[in-house]
């Protein structure tokens, strides 16, 4: 039986920002929900079809994820919980002023309730409303095949204010096909938005007019766009500055522009929620670059990223609204490109680390109160002096930085650091990722080819060392890439190799240098009593087994494993087990949920503890967490830094180390993976080592041969991590 913790509606993961486009075929489904679960006893000579069958069930059910249907029964869910009833019309504004704040669940929440209040009451002006905002909330997230959805849907209706509703609509295909890079579709969808635009609206949909202009090569046309927005108003002065700064870089007047940007620079607030002295200081540097002066221009972006850690972090709603999409992590990546050209490639990784650290601040945005014990994770980038220290003899870490025609990559190693640049481009190494992913997860033979010919391209160029610990800091699409099922020579990497991922290589060296040895104490959550179609045996039969490994242990299963619980005793061991179902959310990974049985039974459904509620939490004691759910370690990829969700979330909250999943997971292989990592890390083990024993005696199994069955779980966080030993052996 392939048990799958994560929640069939987010069977197909996507890729969000500027690969927005992007999407993972990764099945996700709960084998019960699907109706395909079967006796874990006759796992052993299970038709492969019924793992295809999963497969394409669960990217059925990630199609209907966000549809209509599901929507308007999560609002009816919703509003039958809602202590407070609010006027129907009120929803709306509440879904608006969430999309403006970047809380995009919340947003789709609000106007969920609304749609399910105007179709009970056949009111076709709330429906047109509700369907418009929904349209708006997933632009904003960059779910542009859903955003589109619903900005056509919301065009069948009869608004009272075709205005509110048609325009907004427009300008919401209008920024779907600009991202998508269909310039012509996106000029057309503006201009349609102007049939109907307010007075208000009008200059918003021009200025992303402009843009489209732009980008297309359409300068005069442009430049007519600008003119016709006219006089802007205060808030929008800055973004004006930046359109014409960068009309005047595409009609070749890089002089032009600098000034454009310099005087935008002086006229610019030094307010620390301020972004217009950054994107001052992005535009003189392409200036500069245009000129070729790269010097200067690399002058000017690393000004750019000094003003990047002043600021506070929030979401940027007007930058959507004009159709300029910033992204701070463009202009890291276009000094970390100057860098390494001239060959400065300790300069470069610098760069790189700052990108990640600036990424982590972006991702909450100030959403969660990560607390005073977080503060370290959440500080500056350490100095490659700092992180060489903390490196032993056999460790090499590995840092990738994906940029859109290469990639860069940093060795570093306790005597020194080695930068390679290798010919892979930002496009090539999500297609190649993606299609071992996929081989992988549908259990087919070829995936040991694909495996081959991606490590000739990724890391026989870095000349490993026999037997070192690879502590791996992924960029981009290789946060999707299981590494120890790369090949070279016959042999898997985690044959030759222990292996380890980080977020960071500063997060990394903090968290290793952390306490070694911890207590032999274990807290336990398995097969939450939710409901018979959330019934998870195995997992409770995988805390069973583990919990005697350990001295002192409080497990907690089926009516036991509540949210109650969880929160009042997950802080009280030093090493987490939890073994339930969870859910990505990939609209907005913040709202990731790990599902626990209510407190009053029989339940009416799950008890959510959500990735927000996680940075909150007091886990200082706690040494590892393991999730052992389908695909906790996925999520939503922040340009520069890691997959934001459950991971980010347990780091902050204080845990030292973390064990997730990639993919789908099977009972049995899983059960003897956690039976014997915890067997060699209560005996002494480092993680890096006991993660690699688990992996190889799966490996080592004939029926679990296939990566699919050993190479789904990734060790993360403090990597020489082991447990006093015990009397107790099993």
């Amino acid at each position: 039986m392939t048990r799958c913790h994560l929640h069939p509606d987010n069977a197909l993961l996507r890729l969000r920002g500027r690969h927005a486009w992007l999407r993972w075929p990764i099945a996700l489904a709960c084998c019960a929900t699907l109706g395909l679960a079967r006796d874990s006893r006759a796992e052993d000579t299970a038709p492969a079809s019924d793992s295809d069958q999963a497969f394409h069930a669960a990217q059925a059910f990630q199609r209907d994820a966000e549809s209509l249907k599901t929507l308007t029964a999560e609002g009816r869910l919703l509003l039958g919980r809602d202590r407070v009833k609010l006027p129907e019309y009120q929803y709306c504004s509440l879904s608006v002023a969430a999309a403006e704040r970047g809380d995009f669940r919340d947003s789709i929440e609000a106007a969920s309730r609304a749609l399910v209040l105007a179709q009970q009451n056949d009111n076709q002006d709330l429906v047109a409303l509700s369907k418009r905002d929904l349209a708006i909330a997933y632009n904003y997230a960059g779910d542009l095949d859903d955003a589109e959805r619903y900005a056509r849907e919301a065009f069948d209706s009869k608004p009272h204010h075709p205005e509110q509703v048609y325009a907004p609509s427009y300008k919401v295909l209008g920024d779907v096909a600009a991202r998508r890079g269909k310039l012509d579709e996106a000029v057309a969808a503006y201009t349609h938005a102007l049939d109907t635009a307010s007075e208000r609206f009008r200059p918003l949909v021009l200025l992303s007019l402009a843009n489209a202009r732009i980008a297309a090569g359409d300068t005069d046309g442009a430049r007519e766009a600008l003119t016709q927005a006219g006089p802007p108003a205060p808030a929008l002065a800055p973004m004006v500055q930046r359109i014409e700064g960068n009309l005047l870089l595409s009609q070749g007047k890089p002089q032009d522009a600098a000034r454009t940007f310099e005087a935008a620079l002086a006229q610019a607030s030094t307010d620390d929620a301020s972004y217009d002295r950054l994107w001052a200081h992005d535009g003189i540097g392409r200036a500069a670059l245009s000129s070729g002066d790269t010097t200067a221009a690399r002058s000017a972006f690393l000004a750019a990223i000094d003003d990047s850690e002043r600021i506070r972090a929030r979401f940027r709603s007007d930058e959507f609204k004009t159709g300029l999409f910033g992204n701070i992590q463009s202009v890291f990546e276009r000094a970390i490109s100057l860098a390494a050209a001239s060959g400065d490639f300790e300069a470069a990784w610098q760069l790189s680390e700052r990108g990640r650290a600036r990424a982590l601040l972006d991702s909450v945005r100030g959403r969660v109160n990560t607390g005073p014990q977080t503060a370290p994770l959440a500080g500056r980038a350490l100095g490659l002096d700092e992180v060489r220290k903390v490196l032993g003899a056999k460790d090499a870490l590995i840092e990738f930085q994906s940029l859109d025609d290469r990639l860069i990559v940093w060795v570093i190693r306790a005597d020194g650091l080695e930068g390679h640049t290798l010919p892979l481009s930002r496009v090539d190494l999500q297609h190649d990722v993606g299609a071992l992913r996929d081989a992988i997860v549908a259990r087919n033979p070829a995936a040991l080819t694909l495996a081959d010919g991606l490590n000739a391209k990724l890391m026989r160029p870095l000349a490993l060392r026999p037997d070192e610990r690879l502590v791996i800091v992924p960029h981009d699409a290789l946060h999707y890439l299981p590494f120890q099922a790369l090949r070279q020579d016959g042999k898997f990497l985690v044959e030759t190799h222990a292996v380890v991922i980080e977020p960071s290589a500063s997060i990394a060296v903090q968290l290793a240098a952390r306490g070694q040895e911890v207590g032999s104490s274990l807290v336990a959550f398995g097969n939450p009593q939710i409901g018979q179609r959330f019934a998870l045996p195995g997992a409770e039969a995988e805390v069973s087994t583990i919990a005697p490994l350990f001295t002192d242990k409080s497990v907690f299963l089926r009516s036991a494993a509540t949210r109650e619980n969880f929160t009042g005793s997950a802080d009280t061991g030093r090493v987490l087990h939890v073994a339930t179902h969870a859910q990505a959310d990939a609209i907005d990974p913040l709202h990731s949920r790990i599902l626990l049985a209510p407190s009053l039974q029989p339940a009416d459904g799950p008890s959510s503890l959500l990735a927000k509620d996680i940075y909150n939490l007091r886990l200082d004691r706690t040494a590892l967490v393991t999730l052992s759910a389908c695909e906790t370690g996925l999520g939503r990829v922040e340009r520069g830094d890691e997959i934001t969700g459950f991971t980010r979330a347990f780091f902050y909250a204080g845990a030292s180390s973390l064990i997730v999943s990639m993919w789908p997971v099977s009972d049995a292989s899983t059960a003897l993976m956690m039976r014997t990592f915890y067997r060699q890390l209560t005996q002494g083990a480092q993680a890096a080592d006991a993660m690699r024993d688990a992996q190889l005696a799966a490996l080592h199994t004939p029926r679990f041969a296939h990566p699919f069955y050993w190479a789904p779980f990734d060790l993360m966080g403090n990597w020489r991590l082991s447990i006093a030993s015990t009397a107790v052996s099993q």
